[in-house]
Parts: structure tokens; sequence; C-alpha cells
């Protein structure tokens, strides 16, 4: 196991709603697609595949991946245990540890850096994030050992570095490695990247999703200095990112990164200035005022949705980043999402992912990295 990198994926949940089981039929296609170009990479070794999904696991058996089955209900499942015993059964050394849906644009090229980053080291954590990463690698693998489990993923890259003394690294920021499948606003632009997979492109091509604000959105930012709101969880790289490739004014107002990671949002600690904001002014104005400095808007919802503690299901959600305002219950979002949604200026809502890795994807989609993209997907 020490020549190989061990890959070892999770892929689980009880879908409910129409939109969560939508994502699911995606995520299940971004994972089969990722596993075909693992299996292009000769530094890749055994891949393990949790899930408790029946129909994931027969596909992906055929392709020589190790599935172990999840029997655990969500309550009961508890992240860090599972994973530091499996790399305990399997003795792993050099461990890929990513959720199903993570990094849906990577390229082969990208994973064989991976796997040679954790073959030229001894003692290494590598993750694409440093608030809260979807993708970790790491070595050796008892590394494991040396910290409390982790209950969510979320909280591994944090874990390792904080616990075991060993320097952390980001990878390479691109957004095959950044881009994480996370939320429906996700899907629309996976909808839009010429990288994406196979399978992947089949299942969206069958969905029905309006791409038109996206779209909108877009033809604001291929133009010369306009206003460009960003709020939520904005790092500095994206910032850097859109600035290098684009000709636009930004206006950000970035709070509250790592409220997930560090369980501000399960305390109940998490506080937006923008929250605060809306609460004061009401929702009419608050989108009325970003109409005035800005032809378009990336909002991460969730960082008010932690202000105002509104508690709301998974689908609830999911449809507030669709648009979907008449089938959303709380009044609160329920009359943001309708405001936005109608607002004369395209404004894109979603979490985390859209103002990361989703507005990274956009930027090299329509920037000047485009003819690189192009050659990239024709190799």
């Amino acid at each position: 196991m020490e020549n190989v990198v061990s890959v070892v994926l999770f892929e689980g949940g009880e879908p409910s709603g129409e939109i969560e089981q939508m994502m699911t039929s995606v995520r299940h296609a971004v994972l089969m697609d990722n596993i075909e170009k693992m299996r292009q990479v000769a530094w890749i070794g055994p891949i393990y595949l949790l899930t408790n999904y029946p129909r994931l696991a027969e596909e992906a058996e055929p392709l020589g991946v190790k599935v172990i089955e999840n029997r655990l209900s969500e309550k009961q499942f508890h992240f860090g245990k599972i994973f530091s015993e499996l790399i305990n059964k399997e003795k792993l050394e050099k461990v890929f540890y990513m959720g199903g849906a993570s990094i849906p644009l990577v390229t082969v090229k990208e994973i064989e850096e991976i796997c040679l980053l954790l073959l030229n080291s001894e003692a290494i954590i590598y993750a694409n994030n440093a608030q809260s990463a979807d993708i970790i690698a790491f070595t050796p693998g008892n590394l494991i050992n040396k910290i409390e489990p982790p209950e969510i993923d979320n909280i591994l890259g944090f874990a390792l570095r904080d616990g075991t003394g060993v320097r952390q690294e980001l990878f390479r920021h691109t957004s095959g490695l950044l881009f994480d499948l996370d939320t429906p606003a996700d899907l629309l632009v996976l909808a839009g990247s010429p990288l994406t997979g196979p399978r992947t492109r089949r299942v969206l091509d069958s969905l029905d999703l309006d791409l038109s604000r996206l779209q909108a959105a877009k033809e604001v930012l291929r133009g010369d200095y306009e206003e460009v709101v960003l709020l939520g969880r904005v790092g500095a790289p994206i910032i850097a990112h859109i600035n290098q490739n684009l000709k636009v004014r930004l206006r950000v107002f970035s709070e509250e990164r790592g409220m997930k990671a560090l369980g501000r949002e399960k305390r109940g600690e998490a506080l937006s200035l923008m929250g605060f904001f809306l609460e004061k002014v009401g929702t009419e104005k608050f989108v009325g005022y970003l109409e005035k400095v800005a032809k378009c808007a990336f909002l991460d919802t969730r960082v008010l949705m932690a202000h105002f503690k509104l508690g709301l299901s998974a689908e609830e959600r999911f449809l507030s980043d669709l648009g979907r305002w008449q089938e959303l219950k709380n009044p609160i979002i329920r009359e943001f999402i309708k405001a936005t949604a109608e607002s004369c200026i395209p404004i894109v809502c979603g979490a985390h992912s859209l103002v990361l890795g989703g507005l990274w994807a956009i930027v090299d989609e329509i920037g000047p990295t485009h003819d690189h993209w192009q050659k990239k997907c024709r190799g």
C-alpha cells in the first residue's frame, strides 16, 4: 500500500424530496465519472466506496471498487469512527478522501498531481480549502489515530492539522480541485461547463433546469467594468481569480467563513452583518439597494439562513437556490427568494460552493482561460 494511493469515497444519504432525489442522481453520475478518471491513473490503488445506495454499489463494483455497505441511519452515522476503522483495518498509508460528488470537474492530470504529492511525501496533509475542505489527502494513514474522530468530514482537515502537528498545504487552485457539487446552484454551474463528464452530462440534459438567471449573470461578467456583488463566505483566492481574469468591479462582503467546520452554525453562534442590515431595512429595500449598486449578484444565502436560525430542511434550501419561492413555507426565506427571483438584475443564490468553486469554474469558462479549457476538453 506504500507505493500507491488509496482512495476513500463516502456517498450516502436519505433523499426525501423531489430536488434531493434530483441532486442524488447527478451526484451518483459524478461519482461514476470520477471513478473512471481514477482508473486511468497508474498510481491509484484500491478505491473504497462506503454507501447505502444499492444501485450505486452495483454500478461501482464492476470497475473494481471495494464497496462497503452502510446500514446506519443519519443519526447513527459517525464519519470519523467509520473512516478511521477503515484506514486501520486496511492499513492504508497514502490516503485520498472525498465525498461522493466532490470535484466533478477534476481532470485525470489533476488526480495524477494529487497522487504524486502523496507519493513524494513522508508526512503531509493536503486540502482544497483552508476553512472547510471537500477533499483531503494525507500520509501516513495512521495520522488518523492521533485525533478525535470528527463527526463530519468538513472538520477532517482542521482536526488533522491541529491534532497531529503535521504541516498542511493547499492543493493548486483550479476549478477541478475547488468546485464541489453541493446544491442546485452548483447543478446550474455544472450544466454550463465544458468539462462535465459523460454520465453527468446525460443526467443533466434530462433535467428541466432554468439557466436563465445564471446565463444573464455570465453576460454581466463578460462586460467591461460592470459592478458585481459577492456576499457570504467569500475567500481571497476567488476575489484574486476574478480580478486577474475578468474586467469587473467587485463589491464584496465576506463573513462567517468556516461557520460549519468550526461548529458556529450548529451552536447557533453564526451572525451576519448583512443579516442585521436585512432585518433593519426589510427585504424590498435590501434587494433594491443591490439593484442600485450592482448589475448582478452571487449570494451565499446559508450565512443569512444561519443568522436568522431558520432551521430549514434540505429541500427548502434547495428550493430557494432554484428560485421556487412559491413552494417555500418559511415566510422569511420565501419573501427573500421571491424578491431575488423577481429582481431586475440576475441574483444567483446558493451556498459556499457557489462563491468559491462555482464562481471559479464560471470565470474559467468565460474569462481569458476559456481557450485553454477548450483544449483540455478536446484532450
